[in-house]
């Protein structure tokens, strides 16, 4: 039984689309987006991942293989978490609008002492918004609680222009990477078995 460390029903819903047999428990640690500029936004999406399979991991008995995933948007240099509030969400769709960003997402799977660590980068580009339109979508009540006040999945694929990478990467959890690693991890597994 595989265990998601997380509380995002847009992971929960992916994993379970690609047919994985999971149970969700929350990390007790809270997404964190530092303000601001981060120097290497694949290198902090995947150190906080690796902190969530972590927080997750200790509470469990017997060990189970844990996965999490945390995900980074990146425009201009600026680090884009959940907005605060309503204005701040008009402020990054004005930021996104007619330009491109980048969408990093670090996923760590952890069984033991046994650790796999990816990353995956997904280049996005907005069409450029009217006033009018980050209005209304601000109005939806989509972009709250969602980094880059965005969903892809939702009605906010109507601000894209272009997409280059994983698409599910965009939602928050890039689902080829991840079944990759339950194979390998699954690999692993298989060749630790003694002969019959």
């Amino acid at each position: 039984m595989l265990v998601l460390a997380s509380r995002s029903p847009r992971r929960r819903a992916l994993l379970r689309a690609a047919g994985v047999a999971f149970r969700a428990v929350a990390p007790v640690i809270q997404d964190e987006v530092p303000p601001g500029r981060v120097s290497h936004p694949a290198d902090y999406a995947q150190r906080a991942a690796l902190a969530k399979v972590r927080d997750v991991a200790s509470r469990l008995r017997p060990a189970l293989p844990v996965l999490a995933a945390d995900t980074v948007v990146v425009c201009a240099e600026e680090v884009l978490g959940k907005p605060a509030n309503q204005a701040d969400a008009k402020r990054m769709l004005g930021l996104l609008s007619g330009r491109r960003h980048y969408v990093y997402t670090g996923v760590a799977l952890v069984e033991g002492q046994r650790r796999l660590l990816g990353v995956e980068r997904t280049e996005v580009e907005f069409r450029k918004l009217s006033k009018e339109e980050i209005e209304w979508y601000v109005a939806t009540g989509e972009p709250m609680g969602k980094a880059g006040a965005y969903a892809i999945q939702g009605h906010g694929a109507a601000l894209i222009g272009r997409i280059r990478g994983c698409y599910t990467n965009v939602i928050g959890l890039p689902l080829p990477k991840v079944m990759a690693m339950l194979a390998e991890l699954e690999g692993e597994e298989s060749n630790a078995l003694p002969p019959r």
